[in-house]
């Protein structure tokens, strides 16, 4: 691992960041708020310093053209790291401690929505915006992004890309690596003005629906309300906001092969995870809908929607809400308590474990039984009708146990931390999914600031290992990792 490759690569990536924060400085001005202009101001100089001390000689880009794997996953995970660190640098102009300006930036940059703001009338509408722009950016992947627009990437944005893209997925779907990219970024980019356009036609004030539409698409839940949704009281926002949050949990090169590429919704209806989405989704919000119901917590039509919103919200790990579910009866929340496990489909903005391993691990362990019957019996793991390579197999199973792993370790420390079950146990899963909101006080009407320094500092770590999706971190581990070469 060539340590200078790296290093110019986080200096490219920091560089063009800055640019992109000029956005929330434009938006300041907008609204004449001249301290959070000079927040953003500083810290883009801070990031141009910082670009400028990892390659002060200007090492031409071209070098990344022979970059290796694991560089690639090193100036991946090192980025995220650098852009949590730069991005957390606004919020210490509006008060916050350096442990709350970091997880409020993690948490915006990864998708996740856990928030600790108690009192949302004490910062600017620029910080807000921020908070949803930051996680408009991390949705589809700020490296995605630079693969898309900048030249530099055109060769090695291919090792990049699939250590950032979401999920065990093929991302090229284009012939070019660049091209697939910017495929993606047209999609977001569109779907976000399309939400934006209809929410404000129905009423949503204009800086609301901004932040709404960069949260949603991008499956990350900030809100510039501190009752999320439910301050705004309109069924007809919460029916817009369920179809594009579940449309945001598909997958991006699914759909792009299905209305664009081919044309044919055949190939949506041939594709396993995403009929695994719709029937979970289905599934969980009849169940839901159905104890509400019947328990005469809500009418007929209100249990429908609040239930499909708050599955569609979990699901797809967004994290907005319409209702404080903490106060559901207890089958209702333990059915959305084990959504915090699942996630969307692979590909999508959303975080969590991915329908794909799901379909993945049930069809291998009913591969298993059958050859305790049938030992002799030569049985492919097939998805889509395609026969999982062993080797993708191998990493799938690798990826679930430790996804597990991890989980368990991070949520028993939470758990002796805070000296609460509830809020170990789903603090710790909605970090590394990548959800947000839990239960208990960190519940949709919560918030994580009342949690310990430590226990803010694990879901941080946890946040930023589930939005890269363990990969560069397990590969840290190896000793081979760290192999470093001069030349």
């Amino acid at each position: 691992m060539r340590l200078h490759f790296i290093s110019v690569a986080i200096s490219l990536i920091l560089k063009y960041m800055s640019v992109l924060m000029l956005v929330p400085v434009a938006v300041s001005l907008y609204f004449k708020d001249f301290h959070s202009c000079f927040a953003f101001s500083i810290t883009i100089f801070i990031n141009f310093l910082l670009a400028f001390l990892l390659n002060p000689k200007s090492i031409p880009s071209d070098l990344l053209n022979d970059l290796k794997k694991s560089e690639a996953l090193a100036i991946v995970s090192s980025s995220w790291i650098c852009i949590s660190l730069i991005s957390m640098i606004p919020y210490l102009f509006y008060g916050m401690s350096p442990i709350n300006a970091l997880f409020e930036s993690v948490s915006g940059i990864t998708t996740t929505g856990a928030t600790i703001l108690t009192d949302f009338s004490l910062y600017p509408k620029t910080m807000f915006f921020w908070r949803s722009y930051s996680q408009w950016l991390g949705g589809m992947g700020i490296i995605v992004l630079f693969i898309a627009v900048l030249p530099q990437f055109a060769i090695a944005g291919r090792q990049m890309f699939s250590a950032e893209s979401p999920g065990p997925t093929d991302g090229k779907f284009t012939p070019r690596i660049k091209s697939s990219a910017a495929v993606l970024w047209n999609m977001y980019i569109i779907m976000t003005i399309v939400m934006l356009v209809i929410i404000k036609f129905l009423g949503m004030p204009l800086f609301d629906a901004v932040c709404t539409s960069l949260s949603a698409v991008s499956c990350g839940g900030f809100s510039p309300m501190p009752g999320s949704i439910t301050d705004y009281n309109s069924s007809l926002f919460n029916w817009v906001i369920i179809f594009f949050m579940f449309i945001s949990g598909t997958g991006y090169s699914l759909l792009y092969k299905a209305f664009i590429q081919k044309r044919k919704l055949s190939v949506l209806l041939k594709n396993d995870e995403l009929l695994v989405y719709i029937a979970i989704v289905l599934f969980s919000s009849v169940i839901i809908g159905s104890i509400l119901y019947f328990c005469r917590t809500y009418d007929l039509y209100t249990a429908v929607e609040e239930s499909l919103f708050q599955v569609i919200s979990i699901i797809t790990t967004t994290g907005f809400a319409t209702v404080d579910y903490t106060k559901w009866p207890f089958a209702a929340q333990l059915v959305l308590m084990l959504l915090l496990f699942t996630g969307a489909c692979a590909g999508s903005a959303s975080g969590g474990l991915k329908i794909i391993r799901v379909v993945f691990v049930y069809k291998y362990i009913k591969r298993e039984l059958f050859k305790i019957l049938h030992p002799n019996a030569i049985i492919p793991v097939r998805i889509n009708n395609s026969p999982i390579p062993n080797e993708i197999m191998a990493q799938m199973i690798s990826f679930v146990i430790f996804y597990f792993v991890i989980f368990a370790i991070t949520a028993f420390i939470i758990t002796l931390a805070e000296k609460n079950t509830t809020i170990g146990f789903t603090a710790a899963i909605a970090a590394i999914g990548n959800t947000g909101p839990a239960f208990s006080s960190i519940g949709p009407m919560g918030n994580f600031d009342s949690l310990s320094s430590f226990t803010k500092l694990i879901c941080i770590f946890n946040m930023l290992i589930g939005r890269l999706e363990l990969i560069p971190f397990l590969a840290m581990l190896h000793p081979d990792f760290y192999n470093i070469k001069k030349n």
